[in-house]
């Protein structure tokens, strides 16, 4: 966990820096919002910007998004503060520390943040097998594909191999090929120096300078328009890139984990991919199994994310009845472990006794129709379809699974099974035919597109 404290070390920060230190945090200082971008931005990376409350918090979030440099902001401040903590939070900040700083509140803090979860919760035979070749290929340098449907836990098992890797103490760089604008791809992978584009307002360190010596991890890369996968393939093979605006090589040292939702030889079939990158990808292909082929590991990751989520909520943990858990186990999950998490967060806030009943568990595809034994009569999903278009029924379907996931862009486009960039336009069609689509939530940069669109 790299720990960036931006802000004058004074009294109280300082001793929020070294309780972080004390907990395992590498802890780096920047005196000044600015400083801390121009850190940033040299590849002096940061999991976590810890911020004092009288910094520009509100144009250091507005720099990170516009130069599309995704790490969370915490702030920190007297705890009396309560009109700053209070606009920190509207400004995006993620969280507010006061001061002077509780051991145990940083300690909760870098943990929720950082939710890397490397140790893979598996119990299932199936899930068990592919921890065991993880392990056999993760203290190699070979380049690791890992596929799945959409929500199996492809990064956290990326982030697992880090950790089992000889590179575990050199830095995770993760990239969504799908979030990224195709014009801003290579910037965001090579760098680029200052003036190489309108919009570059210094050197800017791109993600393989910065995982240099650890592992760059690039999710979901058949996304990835053909045009930057030649630079991509070369960056790959040369071991060595070219900033934008720079004609001079950089050496690199990383470690590539890519992922994807697709059949990527169908996407080679397709002309979408490049069957040279393919190949240069899928040394060691890890296929992590949906859901529904590891039953055993469902109620263990049920209880896992209600207790995850009772301490985020400030409850006490709660038990799952087990004619919830056996509602639970009957369900298909083709929103995979993303959906039972989503599933479980929002059973924890509507349940309203000390145990998780049946009615508390919203599943996808349930509507109020529903009757006693959970499943949806003929008459119910014939009463929603018939009189409807192929398109109306699939601008419900978005809409109602954005509301599941509270308006979360890429968890959506997960659950649907489809790209960022084209639940992007669906909504931006939606807006524009005057549908009501449920706003990102604030600090989403995979919701700038849309947001923008309709003056946001």
């Amino acid at each position: 966990m790299r720990l960036m404290i931006v802000g004058q070390l004074e009294g109280h920060v300082v001793a929020a820096g070294k309780i972080a230190g004390a907990k395992g945090a590498k802890v780096t200082h920047a005196d000044s919002t600015e400083r801390a971008l121009n850190a940033l931005r040299s590849g002096k990376g940061a999991d976590l910007l810890m911020v004092e409350i009288k910094q520009d918090i509100a144009g250091l979030i507005k720099s990170l998004n516009e130069e599309r440099i995704a790490i969370p902001v915490v702030a920190c401040g007297i705890g009396t503060d309560t009109a700053l903590a209070v606009a920190a939070i509207k400004a995006g900040a993620k969280e507010y520390v006061p001061l002077p700083p509780d051991a145990d509140l940083i300690a909760a803090v870098l943990q929720a943040v950082a939710e890397e979860q490397t140790d893979f919760i598996a119990e299932d035979p199936a899930m068990l097998k592919v921890l065991k070749m993880a392990d056999q290929v993760a203290g190699t340098d070979a380049t690791v594909l890992i596929t799945g449907e959409s929500g199996t836990g492809k990064e956290v098992m990326a982030r697992y191999v880090h950790q089992k890797s000889r590179r575990k103490a050199g830095n995770f760089i993760a990239t969504n090929c799908a979030a990224i604008p195709e014009t801003l791809i290579e910037s965001e992978l090579f760098g680029h120096e200052k003036g190489a584009f309108t919009g570059a307002v210094a050197r800017r360190i791109g993600k393989f300078e910065e995982a240099t010596g650890g592992t760059l991890f690039l999710d979901e890369v058949t996304e990835m328009p053909l045009a930057p996968q030649a630079k991509l393939l070369r960056a790959i093979q040369e071991k060595e890139i070219t900033r934008l605006g720079s004609n001079g090589g950089v050496k690199v040292d990383i470690r590539l984990i890519a992922t994807s939702n697709r059949d990527l030889q169908q996407a080679v079939k397709e002309k979408v991919f490049r069957e040279d990158l393919f190949f240069r990808l899928n040394v060691i292909n890890i296929a992590l199994p949906p859901l529904r082929a590891r039953p055993k590991d469902i109620p263990t990751l049920a209880n896992f994310f209600v207790k995850k989520y009772a301490g985020a909520n400030y409850m006490p943990p709660k038990k799952i009845s087990d004619e919830a858990m056996q509602k639970l186990l009957a369900h298909n999950w083709p929103g995979n472990v993303r959906e039972l998490e989503n599933a479980m967060h929002r059973a924890l806030l509507l349940s309203t006794d000390e145990v998780i009943e049946p009615d508390s568990i919203m599943l996808s595809g349930q509507t109020a129709a529903e009757d006693e034994g959970g499943e949806i009569s003929d008459e119910a999903r014939k009463a929603g379809m018939v009189g409807k278009t192929i398109a109306d029924v699939e601008r419900d379907l978005i809409i109602n699974t954005l509301t599941h996931t509270l308006g979360n862009r890429t968890h959506a486009a997960n659950i649907l099974g489809i790209s960022l960039r084209t639940l992007r336009n669906k909504l931006r069609q939606y807006n524009s035919e005057g549908h009501s689509v449920p706003p990102p939530p604030q600090g989403d940069i995979a919701g700038e597109s849309d947001r923008e669109a309709v003056g946001a």
